[in-house]
């Protein structure tokens, strides 16, 4: 099965969690849903994101989302990995992966250069509606949960940030109007002083008395 995108509905699924309790995509309409695979149980990079989700569940939970991991893993291996590592969320036994299947994250996988059939990772953000809303392929660990917190919290942080580029362009123009004035002060002559000349032509006089 291609895996489902943004837009499409999410498949339905029932499964057992780890307590023996069914949990079913249809119970939980009205809310979001983080819905996570994982190939396997107590590996480490199977570890390491458990208890990422774990570590941030509270703000994830606050933020409208409920946590469900699924793997093959059976329910009593589920129940040992969520008690040793204290998941405070619910993991989903899909021993015959028609779950992952459904979803499209169950395909050939290579491990040292081995070719064989196995679990995806990958993480499907389901809306209130029952439609998925971000898909994340083929997940890298490190930084996963954090990318997932951000999207469900995006709607209100994103617009927040809009206005800020807009109100500091008008400012800029204003200084071009000051140089103006400089031009009025160069034109400014004082050529008076040359009307001084006039007493020189009284010398002459004073010789002509003596004689």
């Amino acid at each position: 099965m291609p895996m489902p995108q943004a837009g499409d509905k999410a498949p339905g699924f029932s499964l057992p969690d780890q307590s023996g309790a069914t949990v079913s995509l249809s119970q939980l309409k009205g809310r979001h849903v983080v819905l996570y695979f994982y190939p396997k149980d107590a590996t480490p990079g199977c570890t390491t994101e458990a208890c990422d989700f774990r570590d941030e569940h509270s703000a994830l939970v606050k933020a409208g989302a409920v946590v469900l991991g699924v793997s093959p893993d059976s329910t009593a291996s589920h129940q040992k990995f969520a008690t040793k590592q204290g998941l405070p969320f619910s993991l989903l036994a899909d021993p015959d992966h028609a779950v992952a299947d459904a979803y499209g994250v169950w395909g050939e996988k290579s491990l040292y250069g081995r070719k064989f059939m196995g679990l995806i990772r990958a993480t499907f953000l389901i809306g209130p509606d029952g439609k998925v809303l971000r898909v994340w392929p083929k997940v890298k660990v490190a930084g996963h949960v954090a990318e997932v917190l951000a999207s469900l919290q995006q709607p209100s942080g994103a617009a927040s940030q809009a206005p800020a580029s807009k109100a500091s362009a008008p400012a800029v123009k204003a200084p071009a109007a000051k140089k103006a004035p400089a031009a009025v002060a160069k034109p400014v002559a004082v050529k008076k002083p040359a009307a001084k000349k006039a007493p020189a032509a009284k010398a002459p006089a004073r010789k002509g008395a003596r004689a």
